[in-house]
């Protein structure tokens, strides 16, 4: 992708388990989740499309994941039918010292102000990713809102899905 870190290595099938939490007290909404990871524009921009569910009703999304060279800053954009709807999310940010990516956009709330959003994707181990993403508050509290974690498919499973 870059100087800065490369996932061409998270090409491939991903299955996990999803978990969100509406507000820091109500309980986790849970379900599993299955991920595929692409490479596109020759290698430039990482893909990551996801489906999981939201009380048994289907839901995707896809991040547009890359970094561009004269912000020396990472970049997504994200869509979602459940969190974004019919909008998408520009992100900017910062590589971790483990090649994470550290991935901050805003979205409307009103008739109050504006809230942050925090994604952190982390590959675990070569075969684990992990993905939080925290709510932030105008005040610049942040509560946990998602966490997934997905396993790589062994390739037997991906070529016969």
């Amino acid at each position: 992708m870059n100087g800065v870190t490369d996932f061409s290595n998270l090409v491939g099938e991903w299955n996990g388990t999803n978990r969100v939490w509406l507000s820091p007290t109500d309980p986790v909404r849970e379900s599993p989740i299955t991920a595929q990871v692409s490479m596109a524009a020759q290698g430039l921009f990482m893909t990551l499309r996801y489906a999981w569910a939201d009380a048994g009703i289907p839901q995707d999304g896809l991040f547009v994941l890359g970094y561009q060279r004269d912000l020396e800053a990472a970049t997504a954009v994200w869509i979602d039918s459940w969190h974004m709807q019919d909008k998408f999310m520009t992100c900017l940010g910062t590589f971790g010292t483990q090649g994470n990516m550290i991935l901050l956009g805003s979205y409307a709330a009103p008739p109050g102000p504006d809230w942050g959003w925090q994604i952190d994707i982390a590959q675990q181990t070569d075969d684990a990713l992990q993905i939080t993403m925290h709510n932030i508050s105008p005040e610049g509290e942040a509560m946990l809102a998602v966490e997934t974690i997905l396993i790589r498919r062994p390739p037997s499973l991906s070529q016969e899905a």
